[in-house]
């Protein structure tokens, strides 16, 4: 199957045949993070990872595929094993071409992605239903406090001023920790 028909199948809603078909593309994923002194539990990993950041880029409208699957999945898989292994020096940036560069910060950006969202699981039950409530479903602070049982919608704005800070918090914590 080619790219294109791949791409349309992605385009047609049929996302679970389209990773079928690049899954065929593993085996050489495989190759190349073995050859980096990965195992294959660490390249599974990091095509699985390749693959969430394709579909990430894919539901975009601003992303075209510029070169094969193969070629893509390479290069983000290579990034991501590299930012795994943390070898990044400031000159081998500056030598990367712009779609590398492009790459690498989709990868710098699901990090933070994946540690938002870890910081909303981490903050309690409490504090992400009102947040849902609030953002999602845009409720008022006067509705929030009543669903919530708060005394008034002062308590409920004050509240959510504590969750929102609870989880930067969090987040600023998990940042420190994955850059060190």
């Amino acid at each position: 199957m080619s790219d294109q028909d791949i791409l349309v199948l992605f385009k047609n809603g049929q996302r679970e045949k389209a990773f079928q078909k690049l899954y065929y593309l593993y085996p050489r994923i495989e190759t190349l993070i073995l050859s980096k002194g990965g195992n294959k539990d660490d390249a599974s990993d990091v095509f699985q990872e390749a693959l969430i950041i394709l579909n990430r880029n894919l539901q975009t409208s601003h992303f075209k595929l510029t070169s094969s699957f193969y070629t893509y999945l390479y290069s983000v898989s290579r990034f991501v094993w590299s930012d795994i292994q943390k070898s990044y020096s400031k000159q081998q940036l500056q030598e990367l071409n712009a779609q590398e560069v492009e790459i690498f910060q989709n990868v710098i950006e699901e990090k933070k992605y994946q540690l938002a969202e870890h910081a909303f699981l981490d903050i309690g039950k409490r504090c992400q239903q009102l947040l849902q409530l609030f953002y999602h479903k845009a409720m008022s602070f006067k509705d929030i406090a009543n669903e919530m049982q708060f005394k008034s919608s002062k308590v409920a704005k004050n509240q959510k001023y504590k969750c929102l800070k609870k989880a930067k918090d969090i987040y600023q914590t998990k940042l420190k920790q994955v850059q060190s």
